[in-house]
Order: structure tokens, then sequence, then C-alpha cells
């Protein structure tokens, strides 16, 4: 191999709302915001099961489960050969998970820009009240250090 073809970059896949995605951290990216969900789960192409939930936990590792239960997706991309990116008729995104032929359709209920500014908030509202905590503790070990001199 030359210098020249060394050079040569391959740009990294682009993916706007269909599509296939291989790589486990971006299935997981894709997944980590979806929040409360519709799911169907077939395989070889007969329905299993179905209901609403909340995706708890998205996560990488080869050694746990996926757990779908009482209400709350527990997900590992490990559980997944392939995520696909699909529209529905009426043009809302959701997500289809495929191992061999089982499939986890995930047909987001929420919408990540509300859930986005409402969490914002909230971080908000924790980040003040964690800065008035520290203030009055430090205020309490100052007024100890001038109760009880050394």
């Amino acid at each position: 191999m030359n210098s020249d073809q060394s050079n040569i970059r391959v740009p990294a896949p682009c993916i706007i709302d269909t599509g296939i995605v291989v790589n486990k951290l971006d299935m997981r990216r894709l997944l980590a915001d979806l929040g409360r969900v519709h799911y169907i789960h077939t395989q070889d192409g007969k329905w299993q099961s179905e209901g609403e939930g909340f995706v708890i936990e998205v996560f990488a590792d080869p050694h746990r489960s996926t757990l779908v239960a009482n209400h709350a997706l527990y997900l590992n991309v490990y559980s997944f050969d392939y995520l696909e990116l699909k529209r529905s008729g009426d043009r809302e995104s959701y997500f289809e998970l495929v191992q061999d032929n089982r499939h986890l359709q995930l047909i987001p209920l929420s919408n990540p820009l509300q859930e986005q500014n409402t969490s914002h908030l909230n971080a908000a509202a924790l980040e003040a009240v964690l800065t008035e905590v520290l203030s009055a503790k430090l205020d309490a070990e100052m007024d100890d250090e001038g109760t009880f001199p050394f």
C-alpha cells in the first residue's frame, strides 16, 4: 500500500430517520433517551407480546440479559444483532431491535425534546438545592470553628 492510499479516510456512517445501526455504542445512544414506549415482541414473524413501559436502563454487557417486565425495560444492546430505524405510516420514527428471528419493536410514546426540558429544569432545581446545602454546611463549619477554639 502506498502512502496516498493510507491517507484516504472513509467517512463515518450518517443515518437520518431510517437505516440499520450495527455499532453497539450507536445503538445505546439511540435508545438511551426513549422514555415511555409501546413495545411489540415477535418471534419467527408471530406476535408474542406487547405492552407499554419505560426504558429504565440501556447498557452494553455480553453477560447480562435484556429484561422486559412490570412496565420496565432494561435493554442490553448485546442481546441484539442490529437496530433498524423505521418510520410508520404517519411518519413517526420507531426502533426495531433484531436478533435472528426475534424482533423487539419500540414505539416512542414520549418526546425527547419535552423530556429534556423537564430534566433540565429538574437538574437546575437540584443544583440550586445542592448549592444551598453546601453553603449551609460551610456556614455551620465556620460557626463551629468560632465556638470551639483550638
